[in-house]
């Protein structure tokens, strides 16, 4: 299970531009580094990341063996009204994990 630390601003004017922010706790494993048995660790990466506002995708990343380990992603979105900003990530062992937070725009 991976955790995810979100940052997405409590409250915004509508039209405002908003920064959303997400770092997520994965160990990214290429499956090119060799075990302390002298095995090959098995790939193990983030392979999409999506982010919804209000129910509408409005960000999504493709992930490859070259990203770091607990990924860093940062993007605007229009703060057009309250709801929430949903995080999904997926890996290649095809397990998804979310996190989300609430904006309250006036």
């Amino acid at each position: 299970m991976t955790k995810a630390l979100v940052s997405v601003p409590k409250a915004a004017k509508r039209g405002d531009i908003v920064d959303i922010r997400a770092m997520i706790a994965h160990p990214m494993e290429t499956g090119y580094r060799m075990g302390p048995n002298g095995v090959a660790i098995p790939r193990r990466i983030i392979t999409r990341f999506v982010c919804t506002y209000a129910g509408e995708e409005v960000f999504a990343a493709e992930f490859f063996p070259a990203v770091s380990a607990n990924p860093f992603v940062s993007f605007s979105l229009v703060a057009a009204e309250s709801g929430t900003v949903g995080f999904a990530w997926t890996d290649d062992t095809g397990q998804t994990e979310t996190a989300s937070a609430e904006i309250v725009v006036s």
